[in-house]
């Protein structure tokens, strides 16, 4: 039976593109072995960073601390006003991230004072990603770590006709998960489309 990615086997299929041999775990103390994790983390940090329906999280509630701060958990990569409370709103008020923390732009400060419900992309271990994640992101990883470390052009475009199949199973994925219309933004949308309830945390809490 065929099991979902690890990231040992993804360090290995990395290691492959070199013609290194495989190690035996993530600790091994090889150089190669280490740069390759490295990049991996890297790019699976980059791939999430863009917001797919996997790890986005739509009306999340991020309450104020004591002093007026909206502090963002540290797996929260990207965040948002969300759409639900901008969609129908007169007045303007207009909040963005800093940091790890949301700003006020009208007001110039980061003293808040108030919950804000968000719209965020969440960073997530890659062996918790969808195996469709995991196969681009190890795979983009792969050439990447291939042209740092060999710089082998032949290789390079063997490694990018793989990635860009892997991608169009991402994109495919994203498509049947997302329940996208004519009207959303094929960026955002997986941010902002789907309604999975809303959720409060404080200055601290973890997902």
């Amino acid at each position: 039976m065929t099991t979902p990615t690890t990231k040992l086997e993804a360090v290995n299929s990395m290691l492959s593109t070199i013609g290194e041999a495989p190690v035996n775990s993530l600790t091994s103390g090889l150089v190669d072995a280490e740069t390759a994790e490295t990049i991996l983390n890297e790019v699976s940090r980059s791939v999430q960073a863009h917001g797919w329906n996997f790890n986005s999280e739509p009306d999340y509630t991020v309450a104020a601390d004591t002093s007026g701060n909206v502090i963002l958990p540290t797996e929260i990569i990207r965040a948002d006003l969300a759409n639900s409370e901008t969609k129908y709103r007169s007045s303007k008020q207009e909040y963005v991230q800093r940091g790890n923390k949301m700003y006020d732009k009208i007001k110039h400060s980061f003293n808040i004072g108030k919950a804000l419900k968000l719209d965020v992309v969440v960073l997530l271990d890659f062996e918790i990603c969808p195996e469709v994640a995991r196969r681009y992101i190890t795979v983009k990883a792969a050439r990447i770590f291939q042209e740092r470390v060999v710089g082998s052009d032949s290789l390079s475009a063997m490694n990018r006709n793989d990635e860009q199949e892997a991608l169009f199973a991402l994109r495919e994925m994203e498509g049947d998960n997302g329940d996208y219309n004519i009207f959303d933004d094929y960026g955002t949308a997986s941010v902002l489309d789907r309604s999975i309830g809303t959720k409060v945390i404080t200055n601290g809490s973890s997902f």
